[in-house]
């Protein structure tokens, strides 16, 4: 399997996973704003040392369960119920009112370097979605799990996290006024994505019967 294809297939399921307006993109943006755009970057450098942690991590276990279809089958299953309630909740459910983000209040780049690693790691959603995300590649032939293949897409995973966060370091100033950036629209976006997931979920699972 190519490792540049790979690499892209990281990079664009990690923007997915981080377009949505969360704890991590907000204080990036949140920090720029009030500190420069050097201190978002190295907040996003520290949030991404972690991310590629927990996406090698999720990417070994990935493999393991490879290995035990069985269980697969199971967290298949569990997965869709978990996305199909997601969609629903952000379709019909969520409130259109912002969540109130974290105000840091350290300074020093040093302080933003591990706070971005701190925040990130209590962020653990990237664990079992580059898991999921694996498997499904895996599961359509598109990646493998090759010590090369896996590292090209921890890799991308990496940097599309990098340019998401990037983005909004750069132009959420710009574009946080925009009707497409309201709470409300960015819920239908996250059902959106969440949605096709299930959709994709439940035809590997219809696939296997």
């Amino acid at each position: 399997m190519n490792i540049t294809f790979i690499f892209f297939l990281g990079l664009f399921f990690a923007m997915i996973g981080v377009i949505p307006p969360g704890l991590l993109n907000m204080n990036a943006a949140k920090i720029s704003l009030k500190e420069g755009h050097v201190r978002g970057i190295v907040f996003s450098i520290g949030v991404c040392v972690i991310v590629f942690a927990q996406t090698y991590l999720a990417s070994i276990f990935a493999r393991y369960l490879s290995k035990h279809p069985e269980v697969i089958g199971i967290l298949r299953s569990v997965a869709l119920v978990i996305f199909i309630l997601i969609t629903i909740y952000f379709l019909f459910i969520a409130k259109s009112a912002p969540k109130q983000q974290i105000d840091p209040k350290t300074k020093s780049k040093q302080s933003r370097f591990f706070q971005g690693m701190l925040l990130s790691a209590i962020n653990v959603f990237p664990i079992p979605y580059q898991a999921y995300m694996t498997i499904t590649l895996a599961s359509f032939g598109w990646m493998t799990f090759e010590k090369t293949s896996i590292l090209s897409y921890v890799i991308g995973a990496t940097t599309g996290t990098f340019v998401t966060l990037y983005m909004y370091i750069f132009f959420f100033d710009k574009i946080k006024e925009k009707p497409f950036t309201s709470q409300k629209n960015m819920n239908r976006i996250i059902g959106g994505i969440t949605g096709i997931i299930s959709i994709v979920t439940l035809i590997n699972i219809i696939k296997d019967f």
